[in-house]
């Protein structure tokens, strides 16, 4: 079967990634129809990940304006059956962009929950630490994640958390008849720092509503921050 053309093309850059242990009870409202949950030894995460938008292209074309962007998301993990076995991907709860028009895009292509707000970056990198911090503001007050890491990324080892989280290569979104969209994304394995120092400082139940507010507000179970590469979103097919 040809696979579908590239929707997306873009850098995913200083990857930003608070992890956290949640109930699976409580994220099973939102796992799409043909899909299941993902664990890792028997554990259920959801993320918080911020990162660069770089170099983005939409249909092989620079939209002007729209081409460097900060974006930040709250994500979960599933997996679904293919012909090739386990396709194991992610589901957005909330994701967060300064340009209004790539939300747009992104709720009327894929029905993804995309909202615009004021954002902003700070990256300071050299050999010896990485220092990044992504900002938006939400209810007139500035919301923030960052992450301080001390020397250079090292390769994801197998079978690690870190990898758990970062190779996940497909997206489902629900679409507004009931229905689901599938679409791939393809990059390159990652390197990570492990974080020396993290900050979330977040009106979680505000943002993305009181059921995931005990879970963002605990401990993460890890925090890391991954290098990054070139990426491709192909467009998305319905399987439901």
């Amino acid at each position: 079967m040809k696979r579908p053309s590239p929707f997306l093309t873009a850098e995913w850059r200083y990857l930003v990634m608070l992890n956290y242990h949640i109930e699976p009870e409580l994220l099973r409202p939102f796992v799409p129809q043909g899909t299941e949950l993902d664990s890792w030894q028997e554990q259920t995460f959801i993320s918080i990940v911020g990162f660069m938008f770089l170099n983005t292209r939409v249909l092989g074309v620079p939209i002007p304006g729209h081409i460097n962007f900060e974006e930040l998301n709250l994500r979960f993990y599933v997996r679904r059956k293919g012909p090739e076995g386990w396709r194991r991907g992610v589901v957005f709860i909330k994701e967060l962009v300064p340009r209004w028009a790539i939300a747009t895009t992104a709720r009327l292509v894929y029905n993804e929950n995309y909202l615009s707000l004021p954002m902003q970056h700070e990256i300071n990198h050299d050999e010896r630490e990485t220092a990044v911090s992504y900002k938006w503001r939400w209810q007139k007050a500035w919301h923030s994640v960052q992450i301080q890491a001390v020397g250079q990324p090292q390769p994801l080892q197998s079978g690690s958390q870190e990898e758990f989280i970062t190779e996940h290569y497909w997206g489902y979104a629900k679409q507004r008849d009931g229905g689901i969209i599938e679409y791939q994304v393809e990059h390159p394995p990652w390197n990570v720092w492990q974080a020396q120092s993290y900050q979330f400082n977040c009106d979680v139940a505000s943002l993305y509503g009181p059921t995931f507010a005990p879970a963002l507000q605990a401990t993460p179970a890890s925090a890391f921050l991954a290098d990054g590469s070139a990426v491709t979103v192909r467009r998305g097919v319905r399987i439901s």
